[in-house]
This record gives structure tokens, C-alpha cells and sequence, in this order.
């Protein structure tokens, strides 16, 4: 029986490879000089810092611009609220990553909304679909795709 799995994940060498390129294009640009304006990753969560929260606003397009030519979708980033003391400015960045039990059980409440004849399954942090047609299993992929859930989401481990 055909199946597939639905996961929400990043590539993190890819991830580390974009901040190293958005830290070196903040070093290089002209109204960082000076600065000490940086981008920090610790596990999941990044960290934005800078003297003002202009700076801070000026740094989030071009963290999004490397993250997505290297593949990263920029919807699984969370940013938190500009905090300024001391004469510097820090921002939060939770990287989402994984599907929680309320996205999944959205996923599994609209894929049985299709009435199509395929069953979902919640498995910890993913969503396994399968069903007996291939066809059936492509329009739910579909569906998740234009459902807009607000994550990234890859589908993988097709099997016929």
C-alpha cells in the first residue's frame, strides 16, 4: 500500500552555512561598520544583535535572502520582540522545526475534509498518509501544499 511521510525539517549544515554568509555580508556592509552587529545560533534558537532595532530590522532581509538560496524556507522562522539595553538591541529567532500536535491534527482534519480514501496517522513529529491509489496520495500532497499552514513542509519516504 502506498504511503508517504509528512515532516517539517531544515537542513542545519545548510542553515549554519547562510548565517556565516549573513554575518560576513553584515561585516562587509557599510552601515555595520563599526558596529558589532552579529547573528549567534545556539541548538534551535538564533539571536539577533546590534546597537539599534533599526539595525536589527536592516539585518532580517538579508538573514532571509541567504537562508533561502540555500534552500531554507523562511516561514519556519519565529521572531521574537526587539529587546534594547545597555546601548545594544537583541532580537530572538526561534527555527521552528517538526510538527506539533495542533498543526498535525489541522493536517489530519483536512485531509479527512477531502474525503479522499487515505488514512493519516499521527507519528511524534511527523504525519504518515497512506493510501491505496498513488493519485489519491498526490492530491493530498497538494493539499498540503496550498493549505497554508504557516511551516515548511517536505514529504518524503514515498513508497509504493
Amino acid at each position: 500500500m502506498p504511503s508517504f511521510d509528512v515532516v517539517s525539517e531544515i537542513d542545519h549544515h545548510e542553515l549554519k552555512n547562510a548565517l556565516d554568509q549573513a554575518n560576513r555580508e553584515i561585516g562587509t556592509r557599510y552601515d555595520f561598520k563599526g558596529s558589532n552587529a552579529n547573528i549567534a545560533q545556539t541548538g534551535n534558537d538564533l539571536s539577533l544583535e546590534a546597537e539599534s532595532e533599526f539595525q536589527i530590522k536592516q539585518m532580517i532581509p538579508i538573514l532571509q535572502e541567504k537562508m533561502s538560496r540555500r534552500g531554507i524556507d523562511v516561514e519556519c522562522l519565529d521572531f521574537g520582540d526587539v529587546v534594547e539595553m545597555n546601548k545594544r538591541a537583541r532580537q530572538p529567532v526561534i527555527i521552528r522545526e517538526g510538527l506539533d500536535k495542533e498543526v498535525a491534527r489541522k493536517m489530519v482534519k483536512l485531509i479527512k475534509d477531502k474525503k479522499l480514501k487515505v488514512q493519516a496517522a499521527i507519528q511524534g513529529d511527523q504525519l504518515r498518509v497512506s493510501g491505496k491509489k498513488r493519485d489519491d496520495l498526490q492530491q493530498v500532497m497538494q493539499a498540503l501544499r496550498e493549505a497554508g499552514l504557516g511551516i515548511p513542509l517536505q514529504f518524503n519516504n514515498f513508497r509504493d
